[in-house]
């Protein structure tokens, strides 16, 4: 098993700069192919993008327009989220995510941890 936290998340002017970061615990992030998310209240949770278990990247279908970048720190034991020139459409819950997969799956029935997320504002 593992165990996922994030951080980093918060207030941020449109056009600003956030790094979330997952902490793993329990087992190496490498073991999984891990993903970020992003929920709104009432809406179904969203693939951002993910990372396979090789390292290789897996975009949404709209790769957040080219602003999201994944990375993962398997010394750290822990994986980020980079996000730059943020919209106020970006303000979500961001989740964590682990799955027992090779490859980063978009759907997020396939993933097996998640962690607590933590809330994005973007607002001036």
């Amino acid at each position: 098993q593992v165990q996922l936290v994030e951080s980093g998340g918060g207030l941020v002017q449109p056009g600003g700069s956030l790094r979330l970061s997952c902490a793993a615990s329990g087992r190496t992030v490498s073991s999984y192919a891990m993903g970020w998310f992003r929920q709104a209240p009432g809406k179904e949770r969203e693939f951002v993008v993910g990372i396979t278990r090789s390292g290789s990247v897996v975009n949404s279908a709209d790769s957040a327009e080219g602003r999201f970048t994944i990375s993962r720190d398997n010394a750290k034991n822990m994986v980020y989220l980079q996000m730059n020139r943020l919209k106020p459409e970006d303000t979500d819950i961001y989740y964590c995510a682990a799955a027992n997969l090779v490859r980063a799956s978009i759907n997020p029935a396939h993933y097996d941890y998640w962690g607590q997320g933590t809330q994005v504002t973007v607002s001036s």
